[in-house]
């Protein structure tokens, strides 16, 4: 199914892609796309697609939790960056992941690599499905939950999979997408 969807979508990708990729490179001139290493399912290492919404070069700035920092007015944003990020179309390439089959339309958040050997034992069960372009956290906290609390929602989420649960996150995430819930931690 998320095979089919993202393929299904991926021509609406294309149609939008153009003027998101002229407004990038009008903005700064650099890559239109930004690749980042994540823990997928069973802790493998892969490759999740972003439209590129920093300048480049930017540092990775982290939160005292180790989760990424980012606020309205952080200056490594370009304003391209900033409304893709408000709109969520910088994840929108992510449907490559998906038609790859690295990634799933709902499932937890996939992990930054670098935290890899952070995980406690009562998170670990979040990388026992397909990670998610959207997921429960995503829906409900989106940036407002520490990575920790993250972790075990979407560890319960991974435990408590249903197709019922999958609609109410997917509805969940247009309405927190449109209302722009919990877009900064800071």
């Amino acid at each position: 199914m998320d095979f089919t969807i993202s393929v299904l979508a991926l021509p609406f990708l294309g149609i939008i892609l153009i003027p998101i990729a002229i407004a990038i490179k009008v903005d700064d001139g650099g890559p239109i796309f930004y690749k980042s290493p994540r823990v997928g399912k069973d802790f493998k290492k892969f490759y999740m697609y972003k439209f590129r919404s920093m300048k480049v070069n930017s540092p990775d700035l982290r939160n005292s939790d180790g989760g990424t920092y980012n606020s309205n007015t952080d200056y490594r944003v370009t304003k391209v960056g900033k409304f893709l990020r408000e709109t969520s179309l910088d994840e929108l390439p992510q449907l490559f992941n998906i038609v790859k089959g690295e990634m799933s339309i709902i499932g937890p958040r996939a992990g930054d690599w670098e935290s890899v050997d952070t995980y406690r034992d009562d998170e670990k069960d979040k990388t026992k499905v397909v990670p998610g372009l959207t997921g429960y956290c995503q829906a409900y906290f989106r940036n407002s939950a520490s990575v920790r609390d993250k972790r075990l929602k979407d560890a319960w989420y991974a435990n408590n999979i249903s197709f019922m649960l999958d609609v109410k996150i997917f509805f969940k995430t247009i309405q927190t997408v449109l209302k722009h819930d919990n877009i900064y931690t800071n």
